[in-house]
């Protein structure tokens, strides 16, 4: 998989999730990884987990998706590791390299998270 390039590549991504304009079966781990390091970054973990649930609901709305696929359990999960990870960068790493090393690394490859609670 290719890496990001720009901070405009990624907002891309997030902005086209929350627009609705991604494609139901194009939304994959690797972009929903992407959107939370992004929500996190730029507005916190509470304000991120917020923002996602808000956002994936309307997603899930827009494209006709049974909303028991929802998991707050699980999106709670991934936004946590991505928080933790994100704390651990220095200041001066930039959104692009957190965003390649995050969606890149084994311990964010989709593995099966908590239980649907």
């Amino acid at each position: 998989m290719s890496n990001y390039q720009s901070e405009t590549e990624i907002e891309n991504v997030v902005r086209a999730f929350e627009t609705c304009a991604t494609g139901k079966d194009e939304f994959k781990h690797r972009d929903h990884l992407l959107v939370a390091i992004w929500y996190v970054e730029h507005f916190g973990r509470e304000a991120a987990l917020d923002l996602m649930r808000l956002s994936l609901m309307r997603f899930l709305d827009h494209h006709g998706v049974d909303k028991q696929k929802y998991s707050e359990t699980i999106t709670a999960f991934w936004i946590d590791r991505v928080a933790e990870k994100l704390s651990q960068f220095e200041s001066e790493v930039s959104l692009v390299e957190k965003c390649n090393r995050i969606v890149e690394s084994a311990e964010f490859q989709k593995v099966r998270g908590p239980s649907r609670g």
